[in-house]
């Protein structure tokens, strides 16, 4: 066996694939620079590091389970200039994950809460943290029949192993009274262990409608709100902009942000 040939199989061996697919063109390239044994190593490996971690970072994107993906580069914050985009930006840090922090989108459909959301999930899988996506009616529905099948705990462990869990659109369906419990299980076993990044179509003075309970939604806030970012967003539905591009409809006047 030739040594290149040995040294294929022993990258075949250790998983260094990148290396391994790129290593002959390499010898090529780095005999034509002149390039030092030290140099040349460096490469190598540096190469083999970002497949890695682009290959990590793809898993935990589809682990995530995110409805659609969309960053905070495609956000159009000229459209929503209620919208501070310097609180985003520092957000995106990701320093409220480890810190065990909380973020919460607040405004009327289709202003780019759920976009926004992802968004600084994406940024999370970057960054390395697990990260998983659920809206509130389908989380409640899955805590609820975990609970009659006696595996509660279980699913409550499920959903505390990501460093940043996401619900999306709390209140646009009503959660009764045992659903609103298990929610606040739910939340408060994460309780500044795990980071949240929640939107909803309702104010927080409306959820106790949401829940159906004063004392539950109080509750409820009260873990939420105590380390947390409020980002309130009025302005006019993206789902609307081209279709008064196009002229089928008139400009709608500004929504409110909840109060």
């Amino acid at each position: 066996m030739t040594p290149l040939a040995r040294i294929q199989e022993n990258l075949r061996h250790l998983r260094l694939h990148r290396i391994q697919n790129l290593l002959e063109n390499s010898l090529e390239e780095a005999s034509r620079n002149n390039l030092s044994y030290t140099d040349f190593l460096d490469q190598m490996l540096s190469q083999e590091v970002a497949a890695k971690m682009e290959k990590n970072v793809s898993m935990r994107t589809t682990m995530a389970r995110f409805p659609f993906v969309k960053t905070l580069e495609s956000f159009d914050f000229a459209f929503q200039p209620s919208i501070d985009k310097k609180k985003i930006k520092e957000l995106a840090s990701c320093r409220f994950i480890a810190n065990g922090e909380n973020i919460i989108l607040l405004g009327p459909p289709g202003v780019g809460k759920t976009h926004l959301a992802v968004a600084l999930g994406l940024k999370a899988v970057s960054e390395g943290y697990r990260t998983y996506f659920t809206q509130a009616t389908p989380l409640v529905a899955s805590l609820t029949k975990a609970y009659a099948e006696n595996r509660f705990e279980e699913k409550l462990k499920l959903y505390c192993q990501s460093k940043l869990l996401i619900i999306d659109e709390i209140g646009y369906i009503p959660i009764d009274r045992h659903g609103a419990h298990l929610f606040f299980q739910l939340i408060s076993r994460r309780y500044e262990k795990g980071a949240l990044i929640l939107t909803s179509n309702r104010s927080f003075s409306q959820w106790n409608e949401i829940f159906g309970d004063s004392v539950i939604a109080t509750a409820i806030l009260d873990r939420i709100l105590h380390h947390s970012t409020t980002v309130n967003i009025k302005g006019n539905s993206y789902r609307l902009k081209e279709k008064v591009k196009a002229g089928l409809i008139q400009q709608p006047p500004p929504n409110e942000e909840p109060s």
